[in-house]
């Protein structure tokens, strides 16, 4: 099978719609000989923070000397980009090749798996062939259905935090929410919350209580910022007084430095060896696509994938941070399911001007209902049909005004929208 051919499967595969569930994923396994199980695993759930959490952890790890693997969803430029080996995205190659083992397999079962299945069982496929000491591995929605949740006895399970998101799915209040993602917390094996809700909290530190896990939670008290240590070109912070930097933008960052940090000081008790080098230099290697990414610095275009409310509010936080009194002009292109009504009372007093544009998606919310919505409350929004033409009227302002153009909404438009950037 070549990477054509591995496209086409899944595609195929992801006509069988998204449905919750482990059993497919288990059978998938089995059949497969269960890789999931020979691999020593950090799962990750949480609303916002897990890409970059993982990438923080996954350059700290690698530094130290251990080989990598990670798994993470959705994919920003292409499916590759979810499998990464010590933070390189694989090859088209590898892809195919495993993609093309694992089809038959799928095909000989009665209920065959989803697109998510497939591609999470070639996550666990692929580092027992690359021999990954360790994997960094993200749920898809959730924790308790979602199919990375075959892991058995994970190194550690990490909730980064737990905000309102895929309420359709998993609830409409933080508790309910909290109860899906705390589904990843395994009988004996250490859990660490990251987030700062009570609700939330109470719900993990009883699933925790059940499973006999240690529960961990953030300790600040080795940790010093002053108020003006982020800027465009990262955050600067001390840990036990070592100076630390991380060249990721966003002012949640630190919050994710100190997450990442917390779990070190945990896998160190667990065997790992990780020496404060590797933490100094693995942070100020680290790199992510899509969160408060900086596209091009004339004009300076960012990027930041926030899309539910609490990502929202980070992104305007770093906004304010960032540019002080100088208004921005936005480019968004959000979901159906998102509370995008919240967007203008979030953004409306840092932007000049928004460009509504639909995202590649089925699930994509039209650009002129968003344009409407944002309309309606003050926040001058200018629809556009075609993403591309979005994207030019965007840039064109923000090179015209001179502002900073930020791009919100979701990370699967991240590639389109890159494309159309470069095409100008």
């Amino acid at each position: 099978m070549n990477y054509t051919d591995a496209l086409s499967y899944m595609k195929k595969a992801a006509e069988r719609g998204s449905v919750l569930g482990l059993s497919r994923i288990t059978e998938l396994l089995r059949l497969m000989g269960d890789p999931q199980e020979r691999v020593r695993t950090v799962h990750i759930s949480g609303t916002n923070g897990k890409g970059s959490f993982g990438a923080m952890l996954t350059s700290v790890l690698k530094n130290a000397g251990y080989r990598v693997g990670g798994f993470s969803s959705p994919a920003i430029t292409k499916v590759t980009d979810s499998f990464r080996i010590n933070g390189v995205e694989i090859s088209e190659e590898d892809f195919a090749d495993i993609i093309g083992d694992i089809a038959p397999i799928c095909e000989s079962m009665d209920e065959k798996s989803t697109e998510f299945e497939v591609l999470t069982a070639a996550a666990f496929e692929l580092f027992e062939r690359r021999g990954c000491d360790i994997a960094i591995v993200e749920c898809g929605m959730g924790g308790d259905l979602d199919s990375t949740n075959v892991i058995k006895a994970p190194v550690l399970s990490v909730i980064t935090n737990v905000q309102k998101d895929h309420s359709a799915f998993l609830g409409n209040t933080v508790a309910e929410i909290a109860s899906h993602k705390a589904g990843i917390i395994k009988k004996g094996r250490p859990v660490y919350f990251g987030g700062n809700s009570e609700e939330a909290y109470e719900v993990i530190a009883d699933a925790a209580e059940k499973q006999g896990s240690e529960l961990f939670l953030p300790d600040y008290s080795g940790f010093e910022w002053s108020e003006d240590c982020c800027d465009i070109n990262g955050a600067d912070f001390a840990y036990k007084g070592e100076k630390l930097h991380i060249p990721l933008l966003g002012t949640y960052q630190l919050e994710n430095a100190v997450n990442v940090i917390s779990c070190v000081e945990i896998l160190r008790r667990e065997g790992f060896s990780i020496p404060c080098e590797a933490v100094k230099k693995g942070l100020a290697e680290v790199k992510w696509h899509g969160r408060f990414e900086v596209l091009s610095k004339k004009p300076l275009i960012i990027y930041d994938g926030a899309h539910n409310p609490d990502g929202i509010r980070c992104a305007a936080d770093s906004i304010s941070r960032y540019f002080g009194d100088k208004k921005v002009a936005l480019l968004i292109g959000v979901m159906a399911d998102k509370e995008y009504g919240l967007y203008a009372d979030m953004l409306g007093e840092l932007a000049e001007i928004a460009f509504a544009i639909k995202p590649a998606n089925p699930r994509s919310l039209d650009s002129q209902k968003l344009a409407d919505t944002l309309n309606a409350k003050g926040l001058h929004t200018e629809p556009f049909s075609v993403l591309a033409e979005g994207v030019k009227a965007a840039y064109s302002y923000a090179k015209e005004h001179d502002v900073p153009l930020v791009i919100l909404g979701s990370l699967y438009m991240y590639s389109e929208v890159t494309e159309a950037l470069g095409n100008l």
